[in-house]
């Protein structure tokens, strides 16, 4: 197999818990890489996964349209992972995932840029009617494609992996709390590991599939939101209850928290987004824009959650080893979960 050449690659967002991933592999395969970020010198971490001088953090905001055009210039690739969870002042949905992702996306084709990889979420399409999150994500998606009608866009569901926001807060809140919050039980989500979605995206860095498409990235399992709290209490060793709340309520209880300099899980807007099926359509696996269509094999939960979940076990790492005695101690209900033809 011939030797890919080496490119310098832009990637906004780079220093966050996926695109720490993806800077080690592009790394790996030799590109250079500007990780533009607003805080650089909180990414200085970044520059030990390459070569010295491989790899440069540089100061950029998507809200600053001189601050892209100067992050972008004379990039062969570029990427863009810059999302938030929740608005605070001028950082709106709409102002990072619309109007930043449309301001990346034209400053990227004018640059000359061979290739723009987006990152958006699963199931904003079908969410965005009642989300802003949502609907910023889904209009973003039409902004990049406008200005850059060949770039390939991502939609992962929740993903997991040793840093990931969902599973770790849940396993830090089992050890806190009694009772873990369970909104939209019977929502189906289909998880993916940050690994394999890393993977995706240097596929699509460096040219290897389809460009001007939206793949839906999950994993092999659909399991409902009641499921997944009930996996993390597995994997936790814990026998915490589940505290239904409705929507209603949990909105009324969200509604303080708003004015917290860095709201919880908890918000209205992920309330409403709790109560929408966030797993890949069928459309998107009839057609192979999916993981196991550009050749992916998906990884199970059962695989990763282990190596890092027990440390919210009681004590740690010595009662992980007790468990794995029993195999079947980090194995879901069957009857809680369904797997996927992907």
């Amino acid at each position: 197999m011939d030797r890919i050449e080496p490119k310098l690659v832009t990637i906004f967002g780079g220093s966050g818990f996926v695109g720490t991933q993806i800077v080690q592999l592009l790394a790996d395969k030799g590109h250079r890489i500007r990780v533009a970020v607003r805080r650089p010198d909180l990414a200085g971490h970044l520059k030990t996964l390459g070569m010295v001088g491989q790899i440069l953090p540089i100061q950029a905001n998507v809200r600053n349209q001189a601050s892209i055009v100067r992050a972008v210039a004379k990039a062969d690739i570029v990427i863009n992972l810059t999302g938030i969870g929740y608005e605070r002042g001028a950082q709106t949905f709409r102002a990072v995932h619309t109007e930043g992702a449309g301001l990346i996306a034209a400053a990227a084709k004018a640059a000359g840029a061979e290739a723009l990889v987006h990152m958006s979420a699963l199931g904003a399409d079908q969410a965005a009617a009642v989300s802003a999150y949502a609907s910023s994500k889904l209009e973003g998606e039409a902004a990049v494609l406008a200005a850059f009608p060949n770039a390939v866009i991502f939609r992962p569901s929740i993903m997991f992996g040793r840093d990931d926001s969902f599973f770790n807060l849940m396993g830090g809140l089992s050890r806190l709390f009694p009772a873990l919050p369970l909104i939209g039980g019977d929502t189906r989500f289909q998880p993916v590991y940050v690994g394999d979605v890393a993977q995706a995206f240097a596929k699509a860095a460096e040219g290897e599939l389809k460009t001007g498409r939206i793949y839906e990235l999950g994993g092999p399992i659909v399991e409902t939101h009641r499921a997944l709290l009930q996996r993390i209490l597995r994997e936790a060793g814990r026998k915490n209850s589940l505290l239904t709340l409705s929507p209603g309520f949990a909105k009324v209880l969200a509604a303080p928290l708003a004015v917290l300099p860095f709201p919880p899980l908890l918000t209205a807007d992920r309330v409403d987004l709790l109560g929408v099926d966030n797993v890949v359509s069928e459309t998107a696996i009839k057609e192979k824009r999916t993981l196991a269509g550009i050749g992916i094999a998906p990884t199970s939960m059962d695989t990763i959650l282990p190596t890092y979940m027990y440390r919210f076990r009681k004590h740690g790492q010595f009662d992980r080893d007790a468990s794995l005695a029993d195999p079947t101690s980090f194995k879901a209900d069957p009857s809680h979960y369904e797997k996927v033809k992907i």
